[in-house]
C-alpha cells in the first residue's frame, strides 16, 4: 500500500475546481469509466490512511465522514479498502445514504461495513477521522450537522485526513468562511488546486509536505485541455529560462541596471536592492544618488557604480546610456510626482522597469498614466497596503489570485502581490503562487532585496514573468536557510547558496 504522488506538468500546474471538473469529464469522454476514477481516488485515500496509522503506530476506530455527493462516494471506497486490510472502520454519512446517486450510490452498495448515525459525540474516541464530506463540491459556509461534525473532529485527538480538500475550504481561493476541517494530511487527485497552496488553505491541508497528489487514471494530455494557467512557483516553472553565465560572458552581456537612489531616512533600501541585483548575476549596477546623499552612498558601496544627480534631468541623462537595459525605481525614492514622472519616462525610453515601494505609492490614484505609457515590460511589487492604494476596488482578502490577475491585466504588466502567499500574475492570465516564504521574511528591507533580485534577473534577459517567479522563490529559499532572527542584509550573503 503506497500513495502515488504525481505532479502532472512541468511547473507544477494547479487546477481550479471547475478545471478539475472538466478534467474528470474529459477523462470519461476519453473512455475512462467514472466509477474507475472514484475507485482509484478512494483507494489512494485508504493507502494514505493505512500508511499514516502504521507510521504513527496508531490503533483504534477510523470514522469516515461521507457527504451527499461524489466526495462521499470516495469515502465509501476508502472505508471498504480499510476494512479489507483489517482496520476497524465505519462510515458516518451526512444525511440519508439512500439518497446518494450515480457512482456514489454504487460505492455505497459495495460497502458492507458499519454505517453509523451522524453524531458529533461519536467522534470522540476515533483514532482517525477521514473527511469525505464535500471536498471541492461546496461553495458556501458549512452549516447544521456538517459544521457540528467538522467542529467535533477538530476538537478531537484523532488523526485527520481530508479527501480532495478539507470541507469548508474554497479550492479556488484558499479562503474559509465559518467552520473548516483542519487536516493533518490531504489527498487530492490529478493536480493540486490553488486552495491547497494559498494561505490559510495551505495550513488547513496539513502543509505542503502533507499534500498528496494521487494519479487516478486521468491522462497528462488532458491538463492542457482544461485551460489551467496557474502554477505552484518552483524551479520547474522557470528553470529553463534562468540566465547562466557562459565562458564568454562579460559584464555588459550580463546586463547593466540603473537604480534610482533613495533619500533619508531610507538610504539603505536602494543599497540592498543594488547589491541583490549583483548577487543574482547582474553585470553592472549604477545607483543614481541625489547630491545630498552621494557622499554617503559612494562611501558605502564598493561593488556598485554611484553617480550624482541633481534633478530628474540628471537621472534621464544617465538613462540615455544605451547599455542600460532595466531601471529599478522605488526603494527609498520618496513618494510624489517626480518619482512617477521618472517611471513614465523610463518606460517611454523602452527600458524594462521594476517599480517598488515609493514608486508604487506615487501612482496611487493615477494608475492609468502608468498603463498608457507602458511600452516595455514592467513589474510591480506591491505589498498588501500598496496594492490597496493602487487597486482600491480589488480585495485580495476575498480572492488573492483573482485580484492579482485583474491588477496585472489592468496595468499591462507583471504584478507581484507580496505576502505569506505571494502571487505573481501576468496580463495574459498566467499566475504562480509561492509557498516557501518563512515568517521571518516579514522585516523591513526584504522587499527591497526582492525588487533588486527581480531587476537583476531581468537585466540578464530573463523574461519578466519568469524573472519575478524565480526571484520570489530564491528569496524564500535564501530566508529559509538563514532562519529566525534574520535581517534583510543577511539575504545578500545567502543568495549565492540558493542560485541554480
Amino acid at each position: 500500500m503506497s500513495v502515488t504522488v504525481s505532479w502532472k506538468a512541468a511547473g507544477h500546474a494547479l487546477v481550479s475546481p471547475s478545471e478539475m471538473a472538466k478534467a474528470d469529464r474529459l477523462a470519461v469522454e476519453g473512455g475512462v469509466p467514472s466509477a474507475d476514477l472514484m475507485e482509484a481516488a478512494g483507494r489512494a485515500v485508504a493507502d494514505l490512511a493505512a500508511e499514516t496509522m502504521s507510521a504513527r503506530r496508531a490503533s483504534g476506530p477510523i470514522v469516515v465522514l461521507a457527504g451527499p455527493g461524489n466526495n462521499g462516494g470516495d469515502g465509501f471506497v476508502s472505508a471498504r479498502y480499510l476494512r479489507e486490510w483489517g482496520f476497524d472502520c465505519a462510515v458516518m454519512p451526512l444525511g440519508d445514504p439512500a439518497a446518494l446517486k450515480g457512482d456514489a450510490a454504487l460505492m455505497r452498495d459495495r460497502f458492507d461495513g458499519p454505517v453509523i448515525e451522524a453524531a458529533p459525540d461519536a467522534l470522540a474516541d476515533a483514532a482517525m477521522i477521514i473527511d469525505a464530506l464535500f471536498g471541492a463540491g461546496l461553495n458556501k459556509p458549512l452549516e447544521g450537522m456538517a459544521a457540528e461534525l467538522v467542529d467535533a473532529a477538530n476538537e478531537s485527538r484523532a488523526i485527520r485526513i481530508a479527501v480532495d480538500l478539507p470541507s469548508g475550504l474554497c479550492g479556488a481561493t484558499g479562503r474559509v468562511s465559518g467552520s473548516c476541517f483542519r487536516a493533518d494530511a490531504t489527498v487530492t487527485f490529478f493536480a493540486p488546486k490553488p486552495g491547497h497552496i494559498l494561505a490559510p488553505g495551505r495550513f488547513l491541508c496539513g502543509g505542503q509536505d502533507h499534500l498528496h497528489v494521487a494519479d487516478i487514471g486521468i491522462k497528462d494530455a488532458i491538463l492542457a485541455k482544461t485551460g489551467a494557467n496557474t502554477y505552484l512557483n518552483d524551479p520547474g516553472l522557470w528553470g529553463l529560462d534562468y540566465p547562466h553565465a557562459g565562458p564568454t560572458s562579460h559584464k555588459y552581456v550580463r546586463g547593466h541596471l540603473l537604480v534610482l537612489g533613495g533619500r533619508e531616512p531610507a538610504l539603505g533600501a536602494c543599497r540592498l536592492a543594488s547589491i541583490a541585483a549583483l548577487r543574482v548575476g547582474g553585470g553592472l549596477v549604477t545607483l543614481a544618488a541625489p547630491s545630498e546623499t552621494y557622499p554617503i552612498q559612494a562611501g558605502a558601496l564598493t561593488d556598485v557604480l554611484v553617480r550624482r544627480i541633481d534633478s530628474n534631468f540628471g537621472f534621464l541623462g544617465i538613462l540615455a546610456d544605451p547599455r542600460i537595459a532595466v531601471t529599478l525605481l522605488g526603494p527609498g525614492a520618496g513618494i510624489g510626482e517626480k518619482t512617477a514622472e521618472l517611471a513614465i519616462r523610463a518606460l517611454e525610453s523602452g527600458r524594462n522597469v521594476v517599480l517598488d515601494a515609493d514608486a508604487l505609492s506615487s501612482f496611487a490614484g493615477r494608475l492609468d498614466a502608468l498603463a498608457v505609457q507602458n511600452k516595455a515590460d514592467v513589474v510591480l511589487t506591491p505589498h498588501e497596503g500598496e496594492f490597496a492604494r493602487l487597486f482600491s476596488d480589488l480585495d485580495p482578502n476575498e480572492d488573492r489570485l483573482g485580484a492579482a490577475r485583474k491588477a496585472a491585466k489592468r496595468v499591462g504588466g507583471i504584478v507581484v502581490l507580496k505576502g505569506v502567499s505571494t502571487v505573481i500574475a501576468a496580463p495574459d492570465g498566467r499566475a504562480a503562487i509561492n509557498a516557501n516564504a518563512p515568517a521571518w521574511l516579514s522585516v523591513g528591507g526584504t522587499g527591497d532585496v526582492l525588487s533588486g533580485m527581480i531587476a537583476g534577473l531581468m537585466v540578464q534577459g530573463m523574461p519578466a514573468f519568469e524573472a519575478a517567479c524565480a526571484a520570489v522563490w530564491l528569496h524564500g529559499e535564501a530566508a529559509m536557510g538563514i532562519g529566525p532572527g534574520m535581517i534583510a542584509s543577511d539575504l545578500l550573503d545567502a543568495i549565492p547558496s540558493v542560485l541554480p
